[in-house]
């Protein structure tokens, strides 16, 4: 059976149905490929539901790469292109380096795709299809993503490695860094509730175990079991971001956190006496308040620079330009 819901609603799932109105770049629709690919929703769900089925954790991974994937430069797939001999990319900046995966899922639907709609859909759009669907497909709420995306032809290695927000950030910092991409301090606290589901490395989270006072002690000292304090040994052993329900799309992420078992340290942060409290217990409380502004915040942020028009390409390899 299925683990229940830590909310203190009562409830074993919320299906939630978000449209938002009056976009932030119209060029985006709901609707976009409705005539050009009408299957194409079902054929990224079949191909997502396939991945989720063989490793759980993949929704996650999937989930993440559409994060770091916006927040360089807007949503346009540059992450998913490869390094070459005389192009550098996103994959080995310091945020994605050893810890971004699914590249293989994405690849694998945009070849579905290709054979029904060739040359259609791009892989941006493929992304942020696949992330709702990992979170839907998980427990958690469902929306309409807007589409019409194109890819990115270049990358920023640079960019990524300032971007991306990292686990040892503070409030400060990952209030700055989310404001810089046009989402607020809510849009923060509901999206770092991806952290419900994955795992993380002990390298992001060994000066938390050991070092850090705002944490349980109990906790601490379980995620030390797998996670020596020396640096370099270790280094790749993995610990659920939730440690109750770490496959089930939830609201134990906020629970943890009330209760000092976040295990990264930018994710103590949200509640450590902060501004951001008050957001965190509320989703602690109402798991309806939580996915549906989980939606909302999901949806602005595909919003963020995307490429569209005539700008950019649609890929016919998600790994490489045309």
């Amino acid at each position: 059976m299925a683990p229940l819901s830590c909310s203190r609603i009562t409830m074993f799932s919320l299906v939630l149905f978000v449209l938002i109105i009056g976009s932030v770049n119209a060029q985006l629709s709901t609707n976009f490929y409705s005539k050009t690919c009408p299957k194409l929703s079902s054929i990224v769900q079949r191909q997502v539901q396939s991945a989720i089925s063989k490793e759980a954790r993949i929704g996650a991974s999937i989930l993440r790469l559409f994060f770091h994937d916006c927040f360089v430069n807007g949503c346009d797939g540059s992450i998913l292109l490869d390094d070459t001999s005389n192009f550098t990319g996103e994959k080995n900046a310091l945020p994605n380096k050893n810890s971004v995966r699914g590249f293989d899922v994405i690849d694998n639907i945009k070849t579905a795709v290709e054979n029904v709609c060739p040359g259609v859909v791009s892989c941006a759009d493929i992304l942020a299809i696949a992330a709702t669907d990992s979170v839907a497909i998980l427990g958690g709420p469902t929306w309409n993503v807007k589409l019409g995306r194109r890819d990115a032809t270049t990358a920023s290695q640079s960019d990524a490695n300032t971007a991306i927000p990292r686990p040892t950030s503070n409030l400060n910092i990952l209030t700055s860094m989310f404001k810089n991409v046009g989402l607020s301090t809510k849009d923060l606290v509901a999206l770092s509730g991806a952290h419900t589901i994955g795992q993380a490395r002990c390298t992001t989270f060994r000066v938390r175990i050991y070092n850090e006072t705002n944490i349980d002690t109990s906790f601490a000292s379980t995620r030390q079991s797998n996670c020596p304090k020396t640096s370099g040994s270790g280094d790749n052993n993995l610990a659920p971001l939730d440690l109750h329900t770490p496959t089930s799309f939830d609201n134990c992420y906020y629970r943890n956190l009330v209760q000092n078992k976040g295990l990264l340290h930018s994710d103590q942060q949200l509640f450590n006496g902060g501004s951001t409290n008050s957001i965190v217990s509320g989703y602690f409380n109402n798991q309806n308040s939580f996915f549906s502004d989980f939606a909302t915040a999901m949806i602005k942020m595909g919003d963020i620079k995307p490429l569209t028009g005539s700008n950019g390409e649609i890929r016919k390899n998600c790994r490489k330009p045309n």
